[in-house]
């Protein structure tokens, strides 16, 4: 379902007509991604990528375009957009938003290297490090990760599922934001989200691009180390925890901490973020439960107990397992 809407060469033409990026060759689908569509654009000129919004506001693209051109301008690896012949980024077909941006060769890995994953933590660092000055415009278009907005999600979804094991479900998660400690002074900046691996791309083993901005927004710079971070064993996941006793130890903090050292290196962590990282996971899993959640019962679910695992190990300890 990577392509929602098609479109035909006679429309592509009407498209490629408001740029100088020659003549309609031949369009291609891209499959990865199952939001916005997108396809590779070949062209008299060469090969270029077309996304097309299916569900975002203007502002949203808008925030997105900024963002890429500042990072492009920090010599960031990211895709560069294009402009159309009136200077502007944004397209519109169809009455929805479309950008069209350089199409950069490399491959996308399923299972990088250490070394290549090491490559990704340091570019992630790199990325909170040039953005956390900046001040978005269109900021107010995007959902900027925190308490108030889980918590309006979870009342979104609650309503749209309509069981009783959602309205518990909801109930839990309401019960867990209150228990977050997240003080207005942790540094807030860009990002990005959503490190699935066709959004990386490599080249001859190096590190080439980080694509796809569609989730990136303004809220603490941890928020993606937490994303990257694991302390749970590999065999405890979304679809094995239910193996598990509640009470179980279901920790492996070894590769948590090689990833927070290695971010680390780029970007130091100050006392004060040190402190409640512990928050900032928390708040990652809890998004987790928002976007899978019909998963699981009301009761007892995947996003719950890591919650709970986490709630007994407790900050302290969290905060030895990784920084002592």
């Amino acid at each position: 379902m990577a392509v929602k809407t098609d479109f035909s060469e006679q429309q592509w033409r009407e498209i490629l007509s408001h740029y100088q990026l020659g003549e309609y060759k031949a369009s291609q689908p891209i499959p990865p991604g199952n939001v916005q569509t997108n396809f590779f654009l070949h062209t008299t000129q060469g090969a270029f990528v077309f996304r097309y919004y299916e569900n975002r506001s203007i502002g949203s693209v808008l925030f997105e375009c900024h963002l890429m051109h500042y990072l492009k301008n920090k010599h960031f690896p990211c895709p560069t957009l294009l402009k159309n012949k009136k200077g502007k980024y944004i397209g519109i077909a169809n009455e929805k938003p479309y950008i069209i941006f350089e199409h950069i060769e490399g491959q996308h890995l399923e299972h990088p290297t250490e070394a290549q994953q090491k490559q990704l933590i340091q570019k992630v660092a790199e990325l909170q490090n040039i953005t956390k000055k900046y001040r978005p415009r269109y900021k107010n278009s995007r959902w900027n990760y925190g308490i108030e907005l889980c918590r309006d999600l979870a009342h979104e979804a609650a309503q749209e599922v309509g069981t009783v094991h959602a309205e518990e479900k909801l109930e839990w998660v309401e019960q867990e934001l209150a228990k977050l400690r997240l003080p207005k002074s942790l540094p807030k900046g860009i990002c990005h989200g959503d490190f699935h691996f066709s959004n990386i791309l490599f080249k001859d083993g190096a590190f080439q691009a980080l694509l796809d901005f569609d989730d990136a927004n303004y809220t603490f710079l941890m928020y993606d180390l937490a994303t990257l971070i694991d302390p749970f064993l590999p065999s405890f996941d979304w679809d094995t925890w239910s193996r598990f006793q509640e009470d179980e130890n279901v920790f492996d903090f070894r590769e948590a901490r090689k990833t927070v050292l290695e971010y680390s290196t780029y970007r130091p962590l100050s006392k004060n973020e040190k402190s409640h990282l512990f928050d900032v996971y928390k708040l990652t899993i809890l998004f987790d439960c928002i976007w899978y959640f019909q998963r699981g019962e009301g009761h007892d679910f995947y996003e719950k107990r890591k919650i709970d695992a986490l709630n007994r190990l407790g900050r302290e300890q969290f905060y030895h397992e990784l920084f002592v």
